[in-house]
C-alpha cells in the first residue's frame, strides 16, 4: 500500500456526505493522504499540493469544468477525476476532451468505483513518469552506442601509431649518453603527452555513461571523468519482450535493463518460442493477447514468464506464468516483481 499512501488526493466538493463517503472508500483501499476544500477558488490554491483532484462539477463559486481548464494551463497539472450528480455521455465526452483523466457519477456504485478509478489514475501517472524516464534512458543508450563506435575508431586509428611513437621515444631515451639536457627534457615531455593520450583512449573504452560538460558557450563535450566508472548491475541474462503497445514496451525494457537484463524485442508470437530456446534467456515478458498457443508447461520452461493481462485473463491463467500484471501497467509493481530472485 506504500505507493497508494503516497498519492496526494484533493477532494473538491461542498457536500459533507460526499466528502465522508470518498474519505471512507479511499482510506479503506490505502489512499490515506487526503485533503478537502469546498469551492473552486480554494481548489486552485490547494491543487499545487495534490497529485489527483476529485472535482465536483457543481461548486458554489465556479463550475468544476472551469477549474479543470484553469489547471490544464499549468505546466505540470495534477490529474483530475470529474464527479457529477447527473452523468451523461455528453458530460463524459466533454470532461475527457477538457483534459480529465476520468469521470464518476454520484450514484449507488460510487463507493465501489472510486478506489478503482483513483488506482487507475495512479498507475497512469506512474506509467507516464516511467515512460519519460525510459525516453531519457533511450537517448543515453543511443549516445553510448555512438561513443562505443567512436571508441573502436580511436583504438583502431590511434593505438597503433601511438604505440609506435611511444616505442621510438623510449629508444631515444635509452640512448641518453648522446642527449643533452634540453633534448632529454623534450623527450620526457613527449612521453608524458603520449601517456596522456593512451589514458584518454583507455577511459573512453571504459565509458558507461555519455555524460557531457560545457566546453564553450553552446558547445558540449563528453566528460570522460576522473572518478570511478559507473557500475553496471550484474547480468541476469536475456529478456524477451513482446508487448505491442510501444509506450508500455519502452517502460518494460527500461526497468528490465536497469535490473541487469539484456533486451530482445520480439515482434510476433510465432517468433517467441524459437527465440526462447536461447541458452541465455532467463525471462519472457509478453502481453496476454500475444501468448503463443503451444507454450511449454511451467516445469519445462527454464525462464520466468511475466504476462501483462490485456485480455479477459483466461489465456494468462492457462499459461501459468511466474507473474501476472494488470493494465494500465504499474511500474512499481513490475520493478518489485523483477527484483525477486529468479525462479522459473
Amino acid at each position: 500500500m506504500a505507493e497508494r499512501s503516497a498519492l496526494r488526493i484533493l477532494v473538491v466538493d461542498d457536500d459533507p456526505a460526499m466528502v465522508r463517503l470518498a474519505a471512507t472508500a479511499l482510506t479503506a483501499h490505502g489512499f490515506t493522504d487526503l485533503e478537502h476544500v469546498d469551492n473552486g477558488r480554494d481548489a486552485l490554491l490547494a491543487a499545487a499540493r495534490a497529485d489527483v483532484l476529485l472535482l465536483d462539477q457543481n461548486l458554489p463559486d465556479l463550475a468544476g469544468r472551469e477549474v479543470l481548464l484553469a489547471l490544464r494551463a499549468w505546466p505540470d497539472p495534477p490529474s483530475v477525476v470529474m464527479v457529477t450528480a447527473h452523468g451523461s455521455e455528453t458530460f463524459a465526452a466533454d470532461a475527457l476532451r477538457a483534459g480529465a483523466e476520468d469521470y464518476l457519477v454520484k450514484d449507488g456504485s460510487l463507493a465501489a468505483m472510486l478506489p478503482e478509478v483513483v488506482e487507475r489514475v495512479r498507475r497512469m501517472r506512474s506509467l507516464r513518469e516511467a515512460l519519460a524516464t525510459a525516453e531519457r534512458e533511450l537517448v543515453h543508450v543511443e549516445r553510448r552506442a555512438a561513443v562505443g563506435e567512436m571508441t573502436v575508431t580511436l583504438h583502431h586509428e590511434i593505438n597503433n601509431p601511438l604505440m609506435a611513437a611511444s616505442a621510438e621515444v623510449e629508444l631515444l631515451l635509452d640512448g641518453q649518453d648522446s642527449l643533452n639536457d634540453a633534448q632529454r627534457g623534450s623527450l620526457e615531455t613527449i612521453r608524458g603527452m603520449l601517456e596522456r593520450i593512451r589514458e584518454i583512449v583507455k577511459r573512453a573504452g571504459e565509458l558507461r555513461r555519455a555524460a557531457t560538460s560545457q566546453y564553450a558557450p553552446g558547445l558540449q563535450m563528453i566528460d570522460l571523468g576522473e572518478g570511478a566508472p559507473h557500475e553496471l548491475p550484474p547480468s541476469r541474462g536475456r529478456a524477451l519482450v513482446l508487448v505491442p503497445e510501444e509506450g508500455t514496451a519502452r517502460v518494460v525494457e527500461s526497468l528490465l535493463r536497469r535490473a541487469g537484463y539484456s533486451i530482445q524485442r520480439v515482434s510476433d508470437p510465432g517468433a517467441l518460442l524459437p527465440a526462447s530456446q536461447g541458452f541465455d534467456v532467463s525471462l519472457v515478458l509478453v502481453s496476454e493477447r500475444s501468448l503463443p498457443a503451444n507454450l511449454p508447461e511451467p516445469d519445462g520452461r527454464p525462464y520466468q514468464l511475466f504476462v501483462l493481462q490485456d485480455g479477459d485473463g483466461t489465456a494468462a491463467r492457462s499459461a501459468q506464468p511466474t507473474v501476472t500484471l494488470g493494465l494500465p501497467l504499474d511500474p512499481e509493481g513490475l520493478a518489485a516483481a523483477i527484483a525477486l530472485p529468479d525462479t522459473p
